[in-house]
């Protein structure tokens, strides 16, 4: 049994086109999906309810992603451990994909690769990820795409989620590259903000939980992967990119500089969009 846990906070808008997809033309008995409902005020149990088995709903009064990883794993019956924010959406087709190939035993960390939504985003957002998709952080394994699956023997390598901002950064950095794998048949759907305000404001959350997993982990810090600067040196001799790479950089500038602030401060801020959890297409 392959058991997914969905961190939910607030999610009403969305957690029904993430349920779905998941549970349409799963076997009985195939998964066991736990929605951890955190610190919620809105309808999101009461739609993730509505879907009955094989879904199973959790709530707690605590606000938090990793209280509720935490939460969901010890509710948890089974491995593979799929781990999926609720606002991506990832089918059943490549969930067993992600199973299997954890079950070959070599690897012990998987991800989909990510595919964008960009309806109603700005060419400023759609530039950024662009040049985001060239670059080595990308393709790390475990990142980027709202979901990561761990074997039983790969989710040894920690005992509980800590509480910090970045749970994917701190799952990844417990496994050396050629342990973990972004697989390119297996999907998920991620629907990026739509503004620059938004994006920076997601960017500089993203770079807090870098430099807070680089500053408590530093023997495990060297795991992360290769670094973006030679690509992006590279694809600055490409005077066509010049445009998208000028946004990309003042936006990696301006998020890691407010990132850095709140760190020194010690001020740590969720920062959420709220625009990609707007329905978007067919969903709406």
């Amino acid at each position: 049994m392959i058991s997914i846990i969905i961190p939910a906070h607030n999610e009403g808008p969305v957690i029904a086109r993430s349920l779905r997809a998941m549970t349409d033309c799963a076997e009985l008995g195939e998964l066991d999906v736990i929605v951890v409902c955190n610190g919620c005020s809105d309808n999101t149990a009461t739609v993730a309810r509505g879907f009955g088995s094989p879904v199973r709903v959790i709530e707690t009064d605590v606000a938090g992603k990793t209280h509720a990883l935490n939460l969901g794993d010890r509710a948890a019956f089974g491995f593979p451990r799929v781990y999926a924010d609720a606002d991506v959406v990832i089918r059943i087709d490549s969930i067993r994909k992600l199973a299997a190939r954890l079950q070959q035993g070599n690897i012990l960390a998987v991800a989909p690769t990510p595919e964008f939504d960009f309806s109603g985003c700005s060419c400023a957002v759609r530039a950024c990820f662009d040049v985001r998709s060239s670059l080595p952080s990308a393709n790390h394994g475990i990142g980027g795409s709202g979901v990561y699956a761990l074997s039983e023997v790969g989710r040894r390598r920690f005992a509980e989620f800590p509480a910090m901002t970045a749970d994917d950064g701190f799952v990844r950095i417990h496994f050396l590259q050629e342990e973990r794998e972004m697989l390119a048949d297996a999907r998920s759907l991620v629907f990026p903000p739509k503004r620059m305000k938004d994006l920076i404001a997601t960017k500089v959350r993203a770079h807090y939980g870098l430099f807070e997993l680089a500053s408590k982990y530093p023997e495990l810090w060297k795991n992360n992967g290769e670094r973006n600067h030679r690509s992006l040196l590279r694809m600055f001799k490409d005077v066509r990119l010049w445009p998208k790479l000028a946004i990309y950089s003042f936006v990696t500038i301006v998020a890691k500089r407010r990132a850095l602030s709140r760190l020194r401060n010690k001020a740590i801020t969720w920062e959420r969009d709220n625009t990609s959890r707007a329905l978007r297409g067919l969903d709406q």
